[in-house]
């Protein structure tokens, strides 16, 4: 049996919706655009809050953002059911290799946000998913929060290692009196 990894090693893939058929396969909706890689790659999921190992035995995609995932170890619909809300992650070394301007959402908590003048405008506090582009939320210090959209207009550069995203703004982009 696998050792089960800290949550700080792992990516969700995707929550269990429901079981699927009679034997024991999963619906997971899910935040992976990169399921060709898990279908060759991955050979274990973790699931749930106590990451339960699972090996992968089969991975379908019938639409967009839905997976049917094919368990070792889950043999019947009861079995499938009882995951039911429980997230599914993989090992974060085992994700597909990002490209030069991917990175993984849970990076970007804690980054600092900069203007292009050097300026600091807060600490990302959360990252929202909207379907066409990422959206930090900054924390000001002193002030609301704002949103800036993570686009090239605005991102001039994002360095995970430094801790640091720089932003060009633009013109009203942020609320200067909140």
């Amino acid at each position: 049996m696998e050792d089960r990894p800290s949550a700080d090693e792992v990516l969700l893939i995707g929550t269990v919706v429901d079981a699927f058929g009679l034997h024991g396969e999963i619906k997971v909706r899910s935040v992976t655009d990169r399921v060709d890689h898990l279908r060759h790659h991955v050979q274990t999921v973790f699931v749930g809050e106590e990451r339960r190992p699972f090996p992968l035995q089969r991975i379908r995609e019938p639409k967009t953002g839905v997976l049917i995932l094919t368990l070792g170890g889950v043999t019947d619909r009861t079995m499938a059911e009882a995951l039911r809300g429980a997230e599914v992650t993989i090992r974060e070394r085992d994700a597909a290799p990002l490209e030069a301007d991917e990175y993984f959402i849970h990076q970007l908590y804690g980054l600092r946000v900069v203007e292009s003048s050097g300026a600091e405008i807060g600490i990302v506090r959360e990252v929202l998913q909207t379907g066409a582009n990422d959206v930090i939320v900054v924390e000001r210090h002193g002030r609301s929060d704002t949103l800036l959209p993570m686009i090239h207009d605005v991102v001039e550069s994002l360095d995970v290692a430094a801790g640091q995203i720089v932003v060009r703004l633009l013109p009203g982009l942020i609320d200067e009196e909140g």
